[in-house]
Order: C-alpha cells, then sequence, then structure tokens
C-alpha cells in the first residue's frame, strides 16, 4: 500500500486538501505545488520498486533477481538510484546542476532498513534531508543523523508496548524469531533482557539467515528450514516477530513447511506479536498461498486514520488513463493477471486488461483498500516536507535580483535549508491529527495494537484493539480491549496461554529446576504450617497468627481460643478430683481436732499436722486459680500462691522431721540438744522457709509478673489464652526452692526411719517425700514437652498428685488407729510399745 501511495495517490489525492498559511487568507496546494515544481521526490528507493515475473526492479535495473532459482540483493543498485536523484532529468551526470534544474529538496523513503541505510550512505554526503517511513535504525550507525526525519515514533515506546502485552496477558514463556540484521541484533542484545527483567523467558531466538550474493543458497535454505521446525514444534504459544516489510515474505512459507512435515495444528498454531516494521507483502507466486497463519495475530503499526475520500479515490484508478504513471500499469498487469495494450503484442491475442477491473475485487493479501501505518507515514510525510517549505520561503523576504545577467530566486535554495524548518515543523493533517517531531527528529506519535483476522477468500482485516500513548498519563499510556480479540481458532476463542509448564496448583509452589530457565519449574506441596491460596506462587507463606492452614493447605481457617474450662471433660475430672480431695483433707483435719487430746495426735506436734493438713487443703483448693478464662488477678495469684502454700507444707514436714531427730538426740546423756528441742524450733523452721518463698515470690511480682497471654504459635489450630509466666527464670526459682526443702525433708526423714518410738512420723514422711520428688522430677519434663491447655491440666495434676500423696501417706495410717483401732491410741499402749 505504501508503495501504491507514494508514486500513484499522493501527487493527486493530497493536493485536493488546500493548506492555508497562518500568514495569510488565501488557500492554495502546498503539497502540490512544491510536488509539480519537482523540489520533493516521494518515496525514495522501496517506492518505486515493483515485482516483476523475474525480478523485483528499480527504473528497469534487477535489484532482486530470481531467476536460476537463485536470489541475490545488489545494494549496488540502491547508490546508483540514489545518485540518480542528484542528477539532472533524463541523464546520470551525479554531482552536476546545470542552468535553473533544481534537484530535489528532500526525498522520503522507507520502510525497509537496509534499502535506507544504503540510500542514506549517498543522500547525506549531499546534505539531502531525508524522511524515513520505517524504523529510524540509522541512529547508532557512522552516517550523521541531522538530516534524517523519521516519520516513525521512538521505537523504546513500541517495545514497551510489547513488554506491556505480555505482562497483561500473563505470556511468560515466549520465542523471538527476527531478521539477521544489525536493528534485530540491537533489539535482542539492548531490548530483551529487559523484558527477562520482568519475567519474560524465552524458549527460543531465532534468525532467519541473512541473504547475501556470498551465500550458499542450499545451506541457507537448510538452516531456514531448520530454524522453521523448531519454531512450529515450540512449545511456546506466542511469538515475537521483528523485522522489516520483506519478513512477511519469508513468513508466508512456514504453512508450507508445516505441511511437509506433517506438523499437527495444535503445534503450529501461533500467536505472532508482530513489530510495526512488520507488514503484508509477497512475492507474486505466493498469491494463492494459505494466510491462515496471521488469524489472530497481534501487530503494532504506527498511529493512522482513515482519510476522507480514500477509498473512493482508489476506486477511480485506471491504468489506461494514467498514462504516465508507469508503476499502476505493472502493479495492473501483476494484480489482475493480465497484459495491457503494448504495440509489440498481437492485438488478438487474449488476456488484455480492459482498464475496468475493479480494485475491490482484489483479496487483502494482493491489495488492501484501507490505508496502513506506512501509507499514513507517507501521506504525513509529504505534507511535512510541504509544510517545512513553505515556512522557509515565508520567513524570507520575496525579491528577485540579476546576478551576471541570471535570474535568481528563493526557490533556488539548497536543500539542506530546510532541514532546520522540517524539525520545527507542526501542523494538523486532513484527519484531524497533529503532526510534529521531537528533538531527535523522530515523530510525536504512538502506535495501535492491530488484530489481524483472516477469511478464507485470501483477504485479511486489520482490528485495532489497543494503543500505546507515550503522550498520555502513565497508567493511561498501554490500553487493550480484551474482548475485541479474535484469536487463532486453536484455542476456541479463549485467551491462549504460553508457559513452560502448567501453573502450580492450590497448596502447592515453585521449585527452580536446573539448567533451565526460571520460568521453569516443578510444583512442590506446602510443607507444613505454609499455605498458597494463589496458583503459580514462588513460595508458600504462613497464615496469620489468628488463622491456621487448612487440609489442603490452599487456605486458612480460624483459630479457636482454647483454655482449660470447667465445662469440657478434663476440666470436670480435674475440678472433681480437687473437691472431693479438698473434702477428704477437711474431713481428716475434723477427725484431728476431735481426737486432739490422744496420744497419736499430740505426738510430733499437734499444731505442725494442723498447719500442713491446712496447707495441703489451700493447695487442692488453690487448683481453681488455674482453671477457667486466664484473667490478670489468677494469672498473679496462681503460681506464687502455689509456691507459698507448698512451701509452708513442705516446711512442716521439714519440722516434724528435725524435731523427732532433735528428739532422740536430747535423749542421750549429756546431750547439749535438750535446749534446742521445743515448739518455738518448729515454728522457726516453718516461718523461715514459708518467708524465704515469700520473698522469692515478691520480687517475681515486682521485676516480672504474670499476665494474660493469647499464645497464637504453639498450637496449630488453636489460640491459647494462657497465663504467661513473665519471669521462666523467677519460676523455676519457686519450683526449684520447693526441691530443696522437698529433699531435705526427704534426707532427714529418711535418717530417722528407724528410730525408737511407737508414733514415729518418719518412715511415713520418707514415703511421702519420696512420692512428692518423683511427682516433681516427672513435671518438668511433661511440662516443657506439653502445649496449650495440656501445660496447665499437667500442673494440675502434680499438684493433686503430691498434695494427696503427702495427704495419704502421712495422715491415713493416724485416721486408721484413730478410727478403726482406738485400742492403740492410748497412753498404757504407747508404754507397753516403749517397753
Amino acid at each position: 500500500m505504501a508503495l501504491f501511495l507514494a508514486l500513484v495517490l499522493l501527487p493527486q489525492v493530497l493536493s485536493k486538501h488546500p493548506i492555508v498559511p497562518c500568514s495569510t487568507g488565501e488557500p492554495f496546494s502546498i503539497l502540490h505545488k512544491y510536488y509539480q515544481s519537482g523540489d520533493l521526490i516521494i518515496a525514495g528507493i522501496m517506492s518505486q520498486i515493483f515485482i516483476s515475473s523475474n525480478a523485483i526492479t528499480f527504473k528497469n535495473r534487477p535489484l532482486l533477481d530470481l531467476s536460476d532459482d537463485h536470489i541475490y540483493y545488489f545494494a549496488s543498485w540502491t547508490y546508483l538510484a540514489s545518485l540518480e536523484l542528484l542528477s539532472r532529468r533524463g541523464r546520470f551526470i551525479p554531482n552536476y546542476k546545470c542552468d535553473v534544474e533544481n534537484i530535489p529538496v528532500a526525498v522520503i523513503g522507507g520502510p525497509n532498513y537496509e534499502f535506507c541505510f544504503h540510500m542514506a550512505a549517498v543522500l547525506s554526503l549531499y546534505k539531502m534531508p531525508q524522511l524515513t517511513y520505517g524504523s529510524s535504525p540509522m541512529r547508532n550507525n557512522n552516517i550523521p543523523n541531522v538530516f534524517f526525519s523519521w516519520m516513525f515514533p521512538d521505537g523504546n515506546h513500541q517495545y514497551d508496548g510489547i513488554l506491556h502485552l505480555l505482562l497483561h496477558f500473563r505470556w511468560t514463556w515466549i520465542g523471538v524469531l527476527s531478521q539477521e540484521d544489525e536493528n534485530s541484533e540491537r533489539f535482542v542484545e539492548n531490548v530483551l533482557p529487559t523484558f527477562a527483567k520482568n519475567g519474560i523467558c524465552f524458549d527460543f531466538i531465532e534468525k532467519f539467515p541473512k541473504l547475501t550474493s556470498s551465500n550458499d543458497y542450499d545451506a541457507m535454505l537448510e538452516e531456514g528450514f531448520e530454524i522453521s521446525i523448531s519454531v512450529l514444534t515450540s512449545s511456546a504459544n506466542i511469538v515475537i516477530l521483528h523485522g522489516e516489510v520483506h519478513t512477511m515474505i519469508t513468513m508466508r512459507t512456514l504453512p508450507k513447511i508445516a505441511e511437509m512435515e506433517d506438523i499437527p495444528l495444535s503445534m503450529k498454531a501461533k500467536v505472532w506479536i508482530m513489530t510495526a516494521q512488520v507488514d503484508f507483502t509477497s512475492f507474486s507466486f505466493q498469491k494463492n498461498w494459505d494466510i491462515n497463519f496471521i488469524h489472530g495475530a497481534v501487530s503494532f503499526a504506527v498511529h493512522s486514520k482513515d482519510l476522507l475520500g480514500f477509498q473512493e479515490f482508489l476506486l477511480m484508478r485506471n491504468p489506461i488513463l494514467e498514462k504516465e504513471d508507469g508503476f499502476i500499469k505493472v502493479f495492473w498487469e501483476e494484480a489482475f493477471n493480465c497484459s495491457l495494450p503494448h504495440p509489440s503484442l498481437d492485438k488478438e491475442a487474449g488476456g488484455f486488461c480492459t482498464g475496468e477491473e475493479k480494485l475491490e475485487t482484489l483479496p487483502g493479501s494482493v491489495f488492501e483498500m484501507s490505508m496502513s501505518g506506512h501509507s499514513y507515514s507517507v501521506y504525513n510525510a509529504a505534507y511535512a516536507v510541504a509544510h517545512a517549505l513553505h515556512a522557509m520561503h515565508s520567513s524570507k523576504l520575496k525579491h528577485r535580483g540579476m546576478v551576471d545577467g541570471i535570474k535568481w530566486d528563493l526557490l533556488n535554495q539548497q536543500p539542506w535549508q530546510i532541514q532546520s524548518f522540517l524539525r520545527s515543523v507542526s501542523f494538523n493533517n486532513s484527519a484531524g491529527e497533529d503532526v510534529s517531531f521531537d528533538q531527535n527528529g523522530e515523530l510525536v506519535a504512538g502506535f495501535d495494537i492491530i488484530n489481524w483476522v483472516t477469511f478464507p477468500n485470501q483477504s485479511f482485516h486489520r482490528v485495532k484493539v489497543g494503543m500505546v500513548n507515550p503522550q498520555a498519563p502513565h497508567k493511561k499510556r498501554f490500553t487493550i480491549h480484551d474482548d475485541d480479540i479474535i484469536w487463532p481458532s486453536r484455542f476456541n476463542q479463549a485467551q491462549p496461554l504460553s508457559l513452560c509448564n502448567e501453573k502450580c496448583h492450590l497448596g502447592y509452589s515453585k521449585r527452580k529446576e536446573e539448567e533451565k530457565p526460571f520460568c521453569c519449574y516443578k510444583c512442590e506441596p506446602c510443607p507444613e504450617g505454609k499455605i498458597s491460596n494463589q496458583k503459580d506462587m514462588d513460595y508458600c507463606v504462613e497464615c496469620p497468627g489468628d488463622q491456621y492452614p487448612n487440609n489442603n493447605k490452599d487456605g486458612c481457617d480460624v483459630k479457636k481460643i482454647s483454655y482449660l474450662s470447667y465445662g469440657e471433660p478434663l476440666g470436670i475430672i480435674l475440678a472433681t478430683s480437687a473437691l472431693s480431695l479438698s473434702f477428704i483433707t477437711t474431713l481428716v483435719l475434723g477427725i484431728f481436732m476431735k481426737h486432739k487430746e490422744t496420744p497419736i495426735v499430740k505426738a510430733n506436734n499437734r499444731n505442725l499436722s494442723y498447719t500442713l493438713l491446712t496447707s495441703l487443703l489451700l493447695s487442692f483448693l488453690c487448683v481453681f486459680l488455674f482453671m477457667g478464662q486466664p484473667e490478670k488477678l489468677p494469672c498473679l495469684l496462681r503460681q506464687t500462691a502455689f509456691g507459698m502454700i507448698f512451701s509452708v507444707a513442705i516446711s512442716c514436714i521439714l519440722a516434724k522431721t528435725t524435731i523427732v531427730v532433735l528428739a532422740f538426740m536430747a535423749t542421750k546423756p549429756g546431750s547439749k540438744m535438750r535446749r534446742c528441742v521445743g515448739k518455738q524450733l518448729a515454728s522457726y523452721i516453718v516461718l523461715l522457709c514459708s518467708l524465704i518463698q515469700v520473698m522469692i515470690c515478691c520480687m517475681w511480682l515486682s521485676i516480672s509478673p504474670p499476665f494474660p497471654h493469647f499464645d497464637m504459635h504453639s498450637m496449630t489450630k488453636e489460640i491459647v489464652l494462657e497465663c504467661n509466666e513473665g519471669s521462666t527464670l523467677m519460676f523455676y526459682s519457686v519450683l526449684g526452692f520447693m526441691g530443696f526443702l522437698a529433699i531435705l525433708s526427704f534426707s532427714v526423714a529418711f535418717l530417722a526411719r528407724k528410730l525408737p518410738d511407737s508414733f514415729n512420723e518418719a518412715k511415713f514422711i520418707s514415703f511421702s517425700m519420696l512420692v512428692f520428688c518423683s511427682v516433681w522430677l516427672s513435671f518438668v519434663p511433661t511440662y516443657l514437652s506439653t502445649k496449650g491447655k495440656y501445660m496447665v491440666a499437667v500442673e494440675i495434676f502434680s499438684i493433686l498428685a503430691s498434695s494427696a500423696g503427702l495427704l495419704g501417706c502421712i495422715f491415713f495410717p493416724k485416721c486408721y488407729v484413730i478410727l478403726l483401732k482406738p485400742e492403740l491410741n492410748s497412753r498404757g499402749q504407747l508404754k507397753n510399745r516403749n517397753n
């Protein structure tokens, strides 16, 4: 389409749109004026190329020879054609200017990179302004860029758009196919690494072999064939195609290769993402080849708009009437497969073109009736030059002079003088869009995102489904309308996926595979205590503190608040046990108080027995401080009260055994221990030991007291509402002091177990302290190995068991004598037993 516009359409259509300069109100056609005067040469190289039966020619010289099954590109003809633009009309005399003949002031060329590159090598020497409507690869070359203006936006915006497109559809496993040229090399070296930084992986990065005169044609075809097979059989459903206009010629061979290799449709159907440099073009022998391979493709194109009257003008074209236009004649013969009348041809021969053939009957693969991005760029380029010429001429005084008898006017100026005006030009075209250039000489515009839809009659339609607009706010620079996109038939109109492997399901996380791209991974179940509630998570995460992983590890359930309550079976058992033991202790205390005058009660200090029974009763009752919902006051009291009560109980036992030992020692003749034996000694022992424990507890409460605490981590499915001990050191100090008293009592009782006495308690105390120490020695590891409310249950059980052991071992034998053997509880029986 760009070829047709450049030589046929623009001189006619654009002249119908008058431009009114700001300085005057008189309408006149700027473009038509300068085109007819010869100041503007439209198209440069590519726009004057057409396809014949065996060669691509420029001014009847071969640029691409297709004969003898070989294809050669002749860059020399491009240089020659560029020199012809600088010669006298009709003669090839470079660097020669005679009389008032003008050389062109600007050249519009494109879109092929290599043609523009070779064209620039010549024209830049003559400071010829050049407008390129293809990409802008010359910036990094040694050719001066000051004489270039690109009817092509900054290519970085296009690459950002491609990246946004990939991320928008979550396509992380793609392939890249490009031409073997400098432009594509910079794309691979500079752009693709930024894709990788954003999580895009590449299954392949391939280049079509470059066609040169030195290439072995057979080797080139074999290499191209292998690359095509690699692309078609790739697991990546998305392929970025970076190239030039003629890249499509190579792409059209892919369906043929797929047929030859019997590649199934499920593998060969790809979603092609084509850059704006790529457009639909082909050789004449490819006219009837299948184009369904681009169905559903997504391409980028220089932003364009439909021009009013464009299609109507196309329908008016006729090669019979356009006798001076050689391009349309060649195009007409190739498109309609006929021959225009020529004097050398037999008038009676068939297959002549009538001139009445209709362009709208041609399939889109041969001729498009809509304006493409390249054509729109040529259109704007022509107007940009015209506006620049007008601005340059309007900036100088209009006068004429005579120099050596030769007329001189302002129209005869050097080409380089227009460049500064060209860079600063800004105007609205007939579609109502602003056309201007940035400081680098690039068009200030965006890119359209195009969806290709093909039809069985070899036609196709380009549907705009989005845009990349660099001038828009940051969040609105990329827009895409997913619902408007038609995907390849293979995907059943569902958005294609392109991943190295399937996404990890809920409850699984990704694990990197060695020697593979980072997009390729394995899926492993989440470890205990962690979940993944989204697909394809990089790692499993922990639930919030008040939640726990469910069985599938794909979500979190709310934890229940747990504490040792009175309503649960364990709480009922412990509470009942504590009440029962408290009742028994009270009963024993009552029996002792009722029979307080009997010898068995008086023996071993009656008051110590009362104190011991009272402390045991309180120890049973303090169990209720450990049960129920923990609150501040019970948390402060439970451990300290337990510690002090038990210290009193053990102190009483220590005092009992100490008095027995001292009393026996005092019975020896001449012993000084008689002064130490008495009720006051027992009281001092109990008070001293209890006071030490009270001081430890007070220190504990002042430094780091216990407090209610929600333990969210010890139990998987429960939040444990507990009393935090505050200072673990002080807690174990309380237990340690009780343990010290217990061991001391056991040692003294063990020494006094065989002393002669009818009511000697030492044996029972030894056994009771053995039970006590066994319970609390087993308590420590059991307490540390349990969690939650069961830690409280363990401590309650230890309190009940140790207290019951003291009660049973010390007082049950005495109660047995008092209640069932009263004859033994008499002074006479005591004397008989002593004798």
